[in-house]
């Protein structure tokens, strides 16, 4: 039996192949099962030191992502000895990847789209994986769709269940067991306190950057001595009656050299603008995101994380970037503002050649490691289909090793 500790995306895909494939799979999640349009309500709680956005329930952040399938990571892992070319298109297939119709395509991203090619810029339609026939454009991606009309690994999760996995939700894997640097499985804290062994020779960690690192932390690997987060800001102003808001969100982008623009509303413009005249329908916004250096780490338990001099260079110069394309998209320059800085896509505590290998084993035998954890670099755009070309490729590699 293969035990899979966490069901986001890495966890996801690789349960699901192995189950297909008649691997017993037993996949244990700390969240609860919920529906997707509920999902809001299981983003981990923000302190006051870093607003990093991540849910805990089946799916993981999967669930509130916006739907964004930009290819990534492709040229950067091949230094690393890791080609995922061809399970990148396999991904793309699988969960339907493709630009949505012009019908998705609302004022606000059209505005933004001609204002960004008006000064010059290189735009483009998002790649996305959701369903035109059952979006509704209500502008709730990031809250879970009320509609389920974009591809969650709650969808891979589904098919496993299907081929006979086995879920285990509202679970937290506390540590994992091992014996003469071998895996042996895993200690299981339920909700009503109890805690339980599950054995196997065969453990999968896809907790998450965070949590992963934790765990992996306690058998005295040096996971989380790195960390990226993608941090970004909402840049936006008034634009009477726009109705940004309840379109589709970051439809459309341009990818800089430093840093990636896409259309985004926050809430937290209109708190800032503090005018109650101005409603959210007024505001058109830009999301401004940059591939930070890895000055991060989990300490205790706790996230530390440094912004160097380049990050902070980086989220200027696309600030001001953003501030122009708004401008030039009618936006009364007066009433410009931005959120704070927040991260998202946390990353790279177990990076391949530090902590996991090509193949994403790590020193001990049978742990093997599939999540953003792995990847040695920031993206600096959302990470999903890197991550689950990666965990197919470890899929293949399981399949093969357990087949022989």
């Amino acid at each position: 039996m293969v035990l899979i500790v966490g069901t986001g995306v890495g966890g996801a895909i690789i349960a699901m192949e192995l189950a297909k494939s008649n691997i017993p799979v037993t996949i244990v999640e700390k969240g609860p099962l919920a529906d997707v349009k509920d999902s809001y309500k299981y983003y981990d709680k923000i302190d006051d030191y870093l607003d990093l956005s991540k849910t805990c329930c089946v799916g993981g952040s999967s669930v509130v992502a916006a739907g964004n399938a930009v290819r990534l990571l492709e040229e950067e892992l091949k230094e690393y000895g890791v080609d995922i070319s061809a399970e990148l298109d396999e991904v793309e297939e699988l969960i339907g990847v493709h630009q949505l119709d012009d019908s998705h395509f609302g004022e606000g991203t059209k505005k933004f789209m001609e204002a960004a090619k008006s000064i010059g810029l290189s735009v483009i339609k998002m790649p996305k994986f959701i369903r035109e026939e059952e979006c509704t454009q209500c502008g709730k991606c990031a809250w879970g769709c009320p509609n389920d009309a974009k591809w969650t690994s709650k969808d891979f999760i589904k098919i496993a269940i299907e081929n006979g996995a086995e879920l285990i939700s509202e679970a937290e894997v506390t540590d994992i067991l091992t014996e003469n640097k071998a895996v042996k499985g895993i200690k299981v804290k339920y909700k009503d306190d109890s805690v339980k062994t599950i054995e196997s020779d065969i453990v999968v960690l896809s907790a998450g950057a965070i949590n992963s690192a934790i765990i992996l932390q306690k058998l005295g690997l040096k996971a989380g001595e790195k960390l990226f987060i993608d941090p970004f800001v909402t840049v936006g102003g008034v634009l009477k009656n726009i109705n940004y808001s309840s379109e589709v969100t970051m439809n459309a982008l341009f990818i800089g050299n430093n840093f990636v623009l896409a259309p985004h509303y926050s809430i937290i413009l209109n708190q800032n603008l503090n005018d109650d005249n101005i409603k959210k329908e007024d505001i058109l916004s830009v999301m401004v995101k940059i591939p930070d250096d890895n000055h991060g780490k989990i300490v205790d338990g706790k996230i530390i994380k440094e912004n160097t001099i380049k990050d902070v260079r980086f989220i200027a110069e696309g600030a001001a970037t953003a501030g122009a394309i708004l401008v030039a998209a009618g936006v009364d320059p007066n009433t410009i503002t931005s959120t704070h800085l927040r991260g998202a896509h946390p990353g790279g505590t177990a990076a391949i050649g530090d902590i996991v290998d090509t193949n994403l084993k790590t020193d001990y035998e049978g742990l093997y490691v599939s999540d953003a954890s792995v990847i040695p670099e920031a993206p600096g755009a959302p990470p999903i289909v890197a991550i689950l070309a990666i965990s197919k490729r470890l899929s293949k590699h399981l399949i093969n090793k357990l087949s022989n």
